[in-house]
């Protein structure tokens, strides 16, 4: 039996961009219909905008004590 013929460093790596480049296409795709069904506006890195919180309690600041 022959060796299994091996892939190229290159070529992995060209499949390897065009496996993240559709991954983040995917992602953005998914963020544009979430945002066009009205949940809340998502950031370039993932998170959810700093100007809508997630959680009421959390857009409260609370005083700081004992300064």
């Amino acid at each position: 039996m022959g060796a299994k013929k091996q892939q190229t460093h290159a070529k992995r790596a060209r499949e390897l961009a065009v496996k993240e480049r559709r991954e983040r296409k995917r992602a953005k795709k998914a963020e544009r219909a979430l945002a066009a069904e009205g949940g809340p506006e998502v950031a370039e890195d993932g998170g959810v905008s700093p100007e809508m919180p997630e959680d009421e309690s959390a857009a409260e600041v609370a005083p700081v004590e004992g300064l």
